[in-house]
């Protein structure tokens, strides 16, 4: 007879001692827990023979089957609670493949979890390896585990060609440098990274893309790409100062608002600022991008350079030759202003990401970077919350403005 879960526990605990057990007595190798894994394995690998012959053991079969049971064989598996030494039954034509651990396998697939879950969070093979021995007792081969977050690599590869969405009303770019390994030498390389915000409000990572470099051109390839995987129309595009940037955008997608990082203006504007003086020019900056119209926007831009110009006369420069592509905000209402001014969307995923990368001296390959950064983002979209909380209001200021090419 089969026993189930409640007595395979009474069992393994009425001979228990509770006033003299030890940690190591419950989760330690070949400890309660380990047994209680054995046993509950076995009795549902024994409960799949008598599925598969059509009689419990002992009993008689109401009519010939042919075929009977025949024995066990040892078999160690690899589980949560560590290595665990089961006995797996077998029938006498060799027909019986138990489905919760088939032919071959070593390991169940919640174990394989834990290891992909130590390697989303940026630990190196050699980490999860020494991990695994110190915590379960198990002894994990270099070779396992990059056999198992190799199999990670099909859904980063079906996830970078998925279809995306005819229309996003905003677009963040933004691009991180980690340290990767090419031919044998150690180098930055950029990764660039694109959120949407989809017509639902909500945001939606595009893809992951690597190069040596961050440039206009590569950016240019991004772009087509994304276009090429179904975007026909972007609103509003938001960007760091990148030179050639917004031409880059533009020339994919020429009716695309660009909206500068307000926050890298003012980070590239303090750059050679004496410390004792940036408070003071931040809060000057402020009346600029913080007035209610562009009109008034301008007029502190002029009272700004009437103040600072002697001292800092490349500031108010950089904000009137960047004008055009910093002033898009302004046709908006504040709550749709907070969302598009920044790359804050984008540059918390980038901050959870650089979390990752920096546990590591430096990648060996562009697929580990890849496999690390694909899982870090699928963790951080279950936290993120809708940039912009009265979407519907949105979606009715983005019609104002732009017309028939908002969707009814």
């Amino acid at each position: 007879m089969v026993m189930n879960n409640e007595e395979i526990i009474k069992e393994l605990l009425k001979d228990v001692d509770f006033k003299k057990l030890t940690p190591e007595q419950i989760t330690g190798q070949n400890g309660l827990i380990q047994q209680l894994t054995k046993r509950i394995v076995e009795t549902a690998m024994n409960a799949e023979m008598t599925d598969h012959l059509g009689y419990e053991k002992h009993e008689k079969p109401s009519e010939p089957t042919g075929n009977s049971r025949n024995g066990k064989t040892s078999k160690k598996v690899i589980t949560n609670n560590g290595e665990v030494e089961v006995e797996i039954p077998r029938d006498r034509n060799g027909e019986f493949e138990p489905q919760l651990i088939k032919k071959h396998q070593k390991r169940f697939d919640l174990f394989d979890d834990k290891i992909i879950s130590m390697y989303a969070r940026g630990m190196t093979t050699r980490d999860i390896q020494g991990h695994l021995e110190e915590i379960y007792g198990v002894e994990v081969s270099p070779d396992l585990i990059s056999k198992v977050t190799s199999e990670i690599m099909k859904d980063v590869q079906e996830w970078q060609a998925r279809p995306l969405d005819p229309i996003y009303p905003i677009v963040y770019f933004d691009a991180i440098v980690v340290k990767g390994r090419t031919d044998g030498r150690v180098s930055n390389k950029s990764v660039y990274t694109a959120i949407g915000i989809n017509l639902e409000g909500k945001k939606e990572v595009l893809g992951l893309w690597i190069s040596e470099t961050e440039g206009a051109k590569f950016w240019l390839g991004i772009i087509s790409e994304i276009k090429n995987r179904g975007i026909e129309d972007i609103f509003i595009a938001c960007i760091d100062g990148l030179k050639g940037f917004p031409e880059a955008i533009n020339a994919v997608f020429p009716q695309t608002r660009i909206q500068l990082c307000i926050v890298h203006m003012i980070r590239n504007s303090t750059k050679y600022v004496s410390w004792k003086e940036r408070k003071a020019i931040c809060t000057d900056l402020k009346k600029v991008y913080g007035a209610p119209s562009e009109k008034s926007g301008l007029e502190a831009l002029d009272e700004f350079a009437n103040k600072w110009d002697q001292r800092y006369p490349m500031i108010s420069k950089a904000w009137r030759s960047n004008w055009e592509n910093l002033n898009e905000f302004f046709a908006y209402p504040m709550d749709i202003r907070k969302a598009i001014y920044t790359t804050n969307a984008i540059e918390s995923l980038n901050a959870s990401l650089r979390k990752v990368t920096q546990k590591r001296a430096a990648f060996p390959t562009d697929e580990a970077i890849y496999k690390v950064l694909y899982l870090a983002l699928t963790k951080a979209e279950k936290k993120w919350t809708m940039p912009i909380r009265d979407w519907g209001s949105a979606m009715n200021q983005f019609a104002v403005y732009f017309g028939e090419r908002v969707p009814l």
